[in-house]
């Protein structure tokens, strides 16, 4: 079996957004850090090379495989934002239609810049995210 890529690491949270080439990007992920400490409260912390998380779960799926993740995250990439929150609960879409410009993936939300949404509701969906995280991985 592979060993797992994204798993925690020593890296100084501050000085990887720091180091974020666009100021907008790079301004953006502090608040984004900032909101999701805030929800979470859980400090940052690195996951892999460019993944900031907040607190961790540990996941097995019926193939036997089985690892440790964050509960929520994000990472300032260089075309946009990429936060890990999206959980696919059926009243998601709703408030994904209220957020303002973004795409999404399977459970990615992308977000070229934080002016383009309504950080109200990007707050919302966080704590929604964080909420399903502790129902279905309750914490220790």
């Amino acid at each position: 079996m592979a060993e797992i890529k994204t798993k925690p690491t020593p890296v100084d949270v501050g000085a990887f957004i720091d180091a974020v080439e666009n100021p907008v990007r790079r301004d953006d992920a502090k608040r984004v850090c900032a909101m999701l400490e805030r929800i979470t409260g859980e400090p940052p912390k690195m996951w892999g090379p460019s993944i900031i998380g907040f607190g961790s779960y540990h996941y097995r799926y019926d193939s036997g495989h089985e690892g440790d993740m964050c509960r929520l995250g994000f990472s300032p990439r260089k075309a946009e934002l990429v936060l890990y929150i999206l959980t696919g609960e059926p009243d998601e879409a709703e408030k994904l239609a209220r957020l303002g410009k973004h795409k999404t993936g399977k459970s990615c939300l992308y977000i070229k810049k934080l002016a383009d949404v309504d950080m109200a509701v990007l707050e919302e969906i966080a704590s929604d995210a964080l909420s399903y995280m502790d129902s279905k991985y309750p914490r220790p």
